[in-house]
């Protein structure tokens, strides 16, 4: 059951676990210092994640609710119901009409918001579902490195996947953007650009991980970025 309970900071750490399993998480995190760590790792990674990707709500959301509660008929008020001294036989179809107005409310959001799941929704909202995944995968692990600034860098096998954010590197030249890099047996791979997101962090890189990567690095190249790295490494962070 301890083994079991390893594979679970990835879960924890984004709310995503059985309130039963949570339990006996919580519990095991007292006596194991390498899974607290790793939890708070993952939970501040998710919270820079969910800041850089942040999308303000669409417009249409607010009028979109009022219609639908507008359309909806509603449990009169309780008093009402008192005054006339309707039966009680009566009051279960009350709450089940406002129930039904709850729940459609509630289903018209929770459409509002799936969406960004689905074919042609917003990329960055795409890129945050894609990266939740990862931060939820059962082997989730995370490393960060602290040369010239703080990389994380959150690895799952199961996922075949890669996520890297840094903050407060150095300041680059006009012209210049810093890229990621996949080192490994098989060779470097580019994992792409980072993005700037405000003055001292840039915004997640999410990418495929190759079989036998062992390092990921990053180096200052061309805005447009290189095939292979052209200078000298501003991070290097073992994933061992």
């Amino acid at each position: 059951m301890t083994a079991e309970l390893h594979t679970l900071t990835g879960a924890y750490a984004v709310d995503a676990v059985p309130e039963e399993e949570a339990a006996a998480f919580k519990r095991h995190l007292r006596g194991c210092s390498a899974c607290g760590q790793e939890v708070r790792e993952l939970r501040e990674t998710a919270a820079r994640l969910g800041a850089s990707l942040a999308v303000v709500p669409p417009p249409r959301l607010r009028e979109a609710t009022l219609t639908q509660i507008a359309q909806t008929r509603q449990w009169p008020p309780l008093v009402a119901a008192v005054r006339r001294a309707q039966p009680a036989k009566k009051q279960p179809v009350r709450i089940a009409l406002w129930g039904a107005a709850a729940a459609a409310v509630g289903a018209l959001v929770f459409g509002l918001v799936t969406t960004s799941t689905e074919p042609g929704a917003d990329p960055a909202q795409q890129q945050l579902a894609s990266v939740n995944s990862v931060l939820t995968a059962p082997d989730a692990s995370t490393v960060k490195g602290a040369e010239r600034g703080t990389t994380t860098v959150v690895t799952s096998l199961s996922q075949g996947k890669v996520v890297v954010l840094a903050s407060d590197l150095p300041p680059l030249a006009p012209g210049k953007a810093y890229q990621v890099w996949l080192i490994g047996a098989s060779g470097v791979h580019s994992a792409g650009l980072l993005a700037q997101d405000g003055p001292h962090r840039t915004r997640p890189v999410l990418a495929d991980l190759p079989g036998g990567i062992d390092r990921v690095g990053i180096t200052a190249e061309p805005a447009g970025g290189s095939r292979t790295p052209s200078t000298p490494a501003v991070a290097m962070i073992p994933l061992a």
